[in-house]
């Protein structure tokens, strides 16, 4: 058994990746090319890979593979191994029976399908929860108040002057010895969501109904925060799956998230590598805050100047990992620099990630090969574009079409530090997603509550984004 119970992980990884967002992985048939197992795993895997660096968890409906037959309980296995490599997987069964069976259902989820967590129902007690409970590292999200619109039906009825639902809340209190019990508790109701947090605040809820039902993702999260901003995992799943761009909408959702923490709580839980990286920026000297002209031609409070990394070896060496965890959930064939900040970064990722590299010119030479882009590489191959910072996204465009014109192709971008000054849409209307370890407001956040940044600086950097 693990030392970090359940819920502790789930704090943990809040905090470094800075979300809250839980992927429902629900293959309905209608949202399936054809109604089999194998259209059932690539859906579920599609949604994973495009919300790796986002998802606090994912939510897999054994229903919608089980109705499958043998072929979807295996295609619910591969899915559940994908996602647990980037994130704790909660199956969502809703199991619960006398002892005995609910100890094989446990069996199944834990040690068969290999879950992290599951929901059960708590209406046979405590002793069909238990063998759910018996491993701190796994958790059980308990059926609370649910989001459906038949749930008053039985929720809402007086128990010894209480509704049902908040005395469920009060046992699951009770159950939570070893630190890994939630509740479900819809997001579609904000009145019994703070009725809960009152009775439970400590406890981590799992919060369907945003998006295909019409919850109001404010109102729940007023409702239904910790004191500390975190507790809730907002799951969102058809109304995901059916975008066309899923991981614009996911950081459209991640985004939404953060600015009610940021109201709610005073400040957005800093995931641990911002933090450092933070540090890790001015002790190199890679930030210069006074007035300078940016390629773009902007004027700019503020100046990232990372070619100074190569003079400083372990902070060249922190930052190549910090682009690692990035690149290893794209799919690429080798990474490509850009001219010139980007070709030591390059150079440092290729190494921390043994991905091979290759690099555009700036101009082509007119002796030896005139190549245009060098290195060893196939037409046809993708290639992942790393360079310093994005800013307007013009420079990123220059290097791309000289990979594409020799027929390399594409998709992603990533950088350390996104300057939130345009590059993102630029290139999106390319086809080009960008991923940044960084964004430029997050690392003012953190200057700003250090005592590094005046209030004025603040405003004029921001303002000039």
């Amino acid at each position: 058994m693990s030392d970090t119970t359940f819920c502790e992980s789930l704090d943990a990884r809040a905090r470094k990746i800075g979300s809250l967002l839980c992927v429902g992985l629900d293959p309905h048939v209608e949202l399936l090319s054809e109604p089999t197992a194998t259209a059932a795993r690539e859906f579920c895997l599609r949604l994973v890979t495009a919300t790796a660096d986002l998802a606090l968890a994912y939510k897999p409906n054994s229903a919608f593979f089980e109705v499958l037959g043998p072929e979807g309980m295996a295609a619910l296995r591969d899915v559940v191994a994908a996602a647990r490599v980037h994130a704790p997987v909660i199956l969502d069964a809703k199991r619960g029976d006398i002892a005995d069976t609910s100890s094989a259902y446990a069996a199944a989820a834990f040690h068969v399908l290999k879950a992290d967590a599951v929901t059960i129902s708590p209406y046979l007690g405590h002793e069909a929860a238990e063998p759910f409970l018996s491993d701190p590292a796994r958790g059980a999200f308990v059926l609370c108040k649910t989001s459906n619109p038949g749930a008053n039906d039985f929720q809402d009825l007086p128990v010894e002057g209480l509704r049902l639902y908040e005395r469920v809340a009060m046992w699951a209190q009770a159950w939570n010895r070893r630190g890994n019990v939630g509740l479900v508790v819809g997001a579609t109701d904000p009145a019994a969501l703070r009725r809960v947090r009152a009775l439970a605040p400590e406890l981590w809820f799992l919060s369907p109904g945003v998006g295909a039902q019409g919850a109001d993702l404010e109102k729940c999260l007023e409702a239904g925060l910790r004191e500390d901003g975190l507790g809730m995992l907002v799951t969102v799943s058809r109304s995901l799956a059916r975008e066309a761009d899923l991981h614009a909408e996911a950081l459209r959702l991640v985004r939404a998230i953060h600015a009610v923490q940021t109201r709610r709580v005073g400040e957005l839980p800093v995931p641990v590598g911002l933090l450092e990286l933070a540090d890790l920026l001015l002790e190199a000297g890679c930030v210069r805050f006074g007035d300078f002209v940016l390629k773009s031609g902007k004027r700019s409070p503020i100046y990232f100047d990372l070619r100074v990394l190569v003079s400083h070896p372990r902070a060249l060496a922190r930052v190549a990992a910090l682009y690692a965890g990035l690149l290893q959930k794209l799919r690429f064939a080798r990474i490509a620099g850009v001219p010139y900040a980007g070709l030591p970064i390059a150079t440092a990722v290729g190494m921390v990630g043994d991905w091979p590299m290759i690099y555009p010119r700036s101009e082509v030479k007119d002796h030896g090969t005139r190549s245009a882009v060098e290195g060893v590489y196939q037409s046809g191959e993708t290639v992942a574009l790393v360079d310093d910072v994005a800013t307007t996204g013009g420079a990123k465009l220059e290097a791309l079409e000289r990979l594409r014109q020799a027929g390399l192709s594409v998709r992603d971008v990533v950088v350390l530090v996104d300057l939130e000054s345009g590059a993102g849409p630029a290139l999106a209307a390319h086809g080009i997603h960008l991923h940044a370890v960084a964004r430029l407001s997050q690392l003012v956040a953190i200057w700003k509550a250090q005592g590094k940044l005046t209030d004025e600086q603040e405003k004029q950097i921001l303002e000039t984004r």
